[in-house]
C-alpha cells in the first residue's frame, strides 16, 4: 500500500508546526541572519519534513536539521557535511540516485529509503531538549504509521535518535523489548511485528572527522539494514 497522499499531507503539516517557541525563534533567526557563505540563499527557516518514498522499506532516523543545512535547504541532511557522508553511502549501496544532496531541486531520488528525524526544527547548538523531542514525537509516530505497511527496517543515527525512536515505534504499533536496549553502534534487534532495528553512530562531523564512524562502518550498517528490508 502506497499512502503517498497521506504522507504528503503529513509533510505539509509538519512544515507549518510552531509548537516549540525556542526552536521557532532560533530557526527563524538563523534564516534571517544567515551564514556569510550562503548570503544569497533564501533560507527555508521552517520545520523540515522527512524525505523519501511513501512505500519505503527502510527508514533512517537522525537527530534534527542542521541550522545551515536542512534549515537552509528544506530537506533532511541536505547542504551539510553530515548529508555528504550519508548520501554518499546510500549511493554506494544503490539506494540513492546521486552521491550528493545540495538543494531541493538537485534531482536526488531515494530508492526504497525514507530519511527523517525525531525533531524537525534546527535546535541551538544542535541540541534539542527532551521536552522538544517529546513535543515533536507525534509527527514521527504518524510518519511511522503511514510507512508501516511496507517498512521492514530502521537505522537510528545516534543515542538521541535512539531514545526518541523506541517510544515512537511502540506508539506506531511495534513491540519494543523490555528492558529497552541501550544504544550502541551495530546494535540490532528484531521487533515483534516484523521490523529490524539497527543502531549506528550519527554522521556528525565530530564522529566522521575523528574516525569514530568511518564510511565503511556506515555502509556496513546501512547495507545490513537494506538487506533485511529486501532492498539488496
Amino acid at each position: 500500500m502506497d499512502d503517498s497522499g497521506g504522507l504528503a499531507r503529513l509533510d505539509r503539516r509538519v512544515s507549518e508546526c510552531r509548537a516549540c517557541p525556542r526552536l521557532v525563534e532560533w530557526r527563524e533567526e538563523v534564516a534571517r541572519t544567515k551564514r556569510a557563505a550562503f548570503a544569497d540563499w533564501t533560507y527555508w527557516g521552517r520545520p523540515v519534513p522527512g524525505y523519501g518514498p511513501a512505500d519505503a522499506r527502510l527508514a533512517i532516523i537522525g537527530l534534527a536539521p542542521a541550522a545551515h543545512g536542512g534549515n537552509r535547504t528544506g530537506r533532511m541532511f541536505t547542504g551539510d557535511r553530515s548529508g555528504d557522508v550519508l548520501y554518499q553511502a546510500l549511493y554506494d549501496l544503490g539506494l540513492a540516485s546521486q552521491p550528493t544532496s545540495t538543494a531541493l531541486d538537485d534531482g536526488l531520488e531515494l530508492h526504497g529509503v525514507r530519511v527523517t528525524a525525531p525533531v524537525h526544527c534546527a535546535p541551538p547548538a544542535n541540541k534539542p531538549t527532551p521536552g522538544e523531542r517529546d513535543t515533536c514525537r507525534p509527527w514521527l509516530v504518524q510518519e511511522l504509521k503511514l510507512l508501516r505497511p511496507t517498512l521492514r527496517a530502521v537505522v537510528v543515527l545516534g543515542a538521541f535518535g535512539w531514545q526518541a525512536a523506541l517510544p515512537a515505534l511502540t506508539e506506531a504499533g511495534w513491540t519494543v523489548p523490555r528492558p529497552r536496549l541501550a544504544f550502541g553502534h551495530g546494535t540490532h534487534v528484531r521487533l515483534e511485528g516484523g521490523l529490524d532495528l539497527y543502531g549506528c553512530f550519527h554522521v556528525s562531523q565530530r564522529n566522521t572527522f575523528t574516525g569514530r564512524l568511518t564510511p565503511q562502518m556506515l555502509r556496513e550498517t546501512l547495507g545490513a539494514a537494506a538487506g533485511a528490508a529486501g532492498l539488496l
